[in-house]
């Protein structure tokens, strides 16, 4: 069935949707592709990383996400310092009623920023991973779910070295996209400051669309229909990464799948309910190549993110198209 064909669905997606992606390019001006990629994820039920220099609006993307969806939203500072049981939670002995009561921590929200992830020591950063892959928490040998929908936007900075830890890629294959924002160019930046003249836009960020609606919007992207040959044009992409000279690791079979759920997530964006050649094309970079390893050791540690875009696009590129 046509998920559009839904009056239900309809309601939801040809005008939550769209009010959504406008009510946040109102607070983040000229990024509309990053946006767009941000809410294929969201779609997706997947996690985000952006990787970019400071003060381009990383943070600010993800504060005006959760102010436009009517969900719980948690920021955490990761630093140096923090420990795992800071965002997990915590159980504390109760006195009076002689056991232990589980205090939540700031993972229990729908949206988490995890603002400079990579300056968390690796303990932490890994208290993330139950969560991120299970939607659930285990403290103290208790197992606690979280509420859907749940993601985490997690951001760092690409160029910074001392007192950072950068991600194991068994962590960077959790985060399903790896976006960039890049510096905007002259007439948005001017724009950037006439909004922020007096005060910041996102004051003014109301919610567009409710938990409920994302929910259903989430499990109306699964029945988006991906032909035959569409998929198997999307698993040569995939198994290019295993067998590329250049490549030492390739993509995982859960990259495929959030590569399959994305591309669905993409048309349903696109108000179709079928995907096409072209949407696998667009989303092979930032779905598949933060979960490559290159082999050269020629490429230093700053241009790796740049360098593995740039093997994902030439493999894409040599894979000929199904017509």
């Amino acid at each position: 069935m046509n998920p559009l064909d839904n009056p239900k669905v309809q309601a939801v997606s040809l005008d939550h949707a769209r009010k959504l992606a406008g009510a946040i390019e109102h607070v983040i001006r000229g990024k509309s592709e990053a946006i767009q990629m941000t809410l294929v994820t969201l779609l997706s039920g997947g996690h985000l990383l952006i990787e970019d220099v400071p003060g381009i609006g990383k943070t600010t993307l993800a504060h005006a996400l959760a102010k436009c969806v009517s969900c719980s939203f948690h920021r955490i500072q990761f630093t140096s310092d923090l420990m795992p049981s800071d965002i997990t939670g915590v159980s504390i002995w109760n006195a009076k009623d002689q056991e232990f009561l589980f205090k939540p921590g700031p993972l229990f929200s729908n949206i988490v920023l995890a603002d400079e992830i990579n300056r968390a020591t690796p303990k932490t950063q890994s208290a993330l991973l139950e969560a991120m892959s299970e939607f659930q928490i285990s403290v103290d040998s208790q197992t606690y779910e979280l509420a859907k929908p749940f993601m985490v936007i997690a951001t760092q900075n690409p160029i910074e070295h001392y007192g950072t830890y950068p991600l194991p890629e068994s962590q960077m294959d959790r985060f399903f996209m790896r976006i960039r924002l890049g510096y905007p160019d002259e007439q948005h930046e001017k724009e950037i400051i006439r909004n922020q003249e007096f005060e910041h836009p996102i004051k003014y960020a109301q919610p567009v669309i409710g938990r409920s609606e994302l929910v259903l919007l989430q499990d109306q992207v699964k029945t988006v229909q991906v032909e035959e040959d569409v998929l198997s044009y999307l698993l040569k992409i995939v198994n290019a990464t295993r067998n590329s000279p250049l490549i030492a690791l390739g993509c995982s079979p859960r990259g495929s799948l959030y590569f399959f759920r994305a591309v669905q997530a993409y048309a349903f964006f696109r108000e179709r309910d079928y995907v096409i050649p072209d949407d696998v094309k667009k989303l092979a970079v930032p779905l598949l190549a933060h979960r490559i390893q290159l082999k050269s050791s020629m490429v230093i540690q700053e241009n790796r993110a740049e360098e593995a875009e740039r093997v994902i696009q030439q493999l894409v590129d040599t894979i000929p198209v199904p017509i």
